[in-house]
């Protein structure tokens, strides 16, 4: 019997079995890894404790249309449908952050086309009415496709909040040794933040600023620079004192 031979066989039988037992587990920690009643919150020794982290918010942006009616004959719209665009203009301007345009698309070579350029004219003064300057609103066209009376549609992007599911007990809190925030542990608060948020555009991004008082700012800066006191001059009925020496 050759001796080496032997040697390497035994090598061999015990990689062998080493490697069994590396695969087994391998496949038990898988398995693991994959039970239905673990915490997703919790990796390994690390855990999320934030609740915005844990119960994230979700924001999407889904489009807002209003179609209005525009008949062959007409010069204009009618008193129902400028209150329509009037409602609409105050939605778009209460969930727009500054970022986004409101479009109106008018049909093209359609029996109405004169008629929804009328409508088109009397929209746009309405929202320059309402508080949405002309730099904020697109014009664009659309092919009729065969309808006889198509409408002039307006469209713009609004946020819409999704509020994180809760109810996730995957742990029996009474014996629970870790001391670590459990799985549902802010979700109630996220998913009531996220149905009461009057704008979720604010969860994305902060709204753009206003103009500038530039007359106040002009005149401050002025007596900044001649070293004046930039404090409104106050008058003698806005002066007082007090005695405080004893009688």
């Amino acid at each position: 019997m050759n001796l080496e031979n032997s040697t390497t066989g035994s090598h061999a039988k015990r990689l062998g079995r080493l490697a069994c037992v590396a695969f087994f587990a391998a496949v038990a920690v898988t398995a693991a890894g994959c039970r239905p009643d673990q915490d997703p919150t919790r990796v390994a020794s690390w855990s999320m404790i934030d609740p915005a982290q844990r119960h994230a918010i979700g924001v999407s942006r889904e489009p807002e249309l209003l179609n209005v009616k525009v008949a062959r004959g007409s010069r204009g719209l009618s008193p129902s449908q400028r209150a329509e665009v009037v409602e609409f203009a105050a939605r778009a301007r209460a969930a727009d952050a500054g970022n986004t345009k409101l479009v109106v698309a008018a049909p093209a070579g359609s029996h109405n086309e004169v008629e929804s350029a009328h409508a088109v004219d009397e929209i746009r003064h309405l929202l320059s009415e309402g508080g949405i300057p002309a730099t904020s609103v697109g014009l664009e066209a659309y092919k009729a496709h065969g309808d006889r009376a198509p409408p002039v549609r307006l469209a713009y992007f609004r946020y819409v909040a999704h509020a994180p599911e809760c109810g996730h007990w995957p742990t029996n809190l009474a014996r629970e040794s870790q001391n670590v925030p459990y799985a549902n542990f802010g979700c109630a608060t996220q998913r009531n933040f996220a149905n009461q948020v009057a704008n979720p555009a604010d969860l994305v991004e902060p709204r753009t600023e206003t103009d500038r008082s530039s007359e106040r700012r002009d005149t401050t800066w002025g007596k900044y620079v001649k070293g004046q006191p930039t404090g409104a001059e106050r008058g003698p009925d806005e002066k007082g004192s007090a005695d405080i020496s004893d009688n």
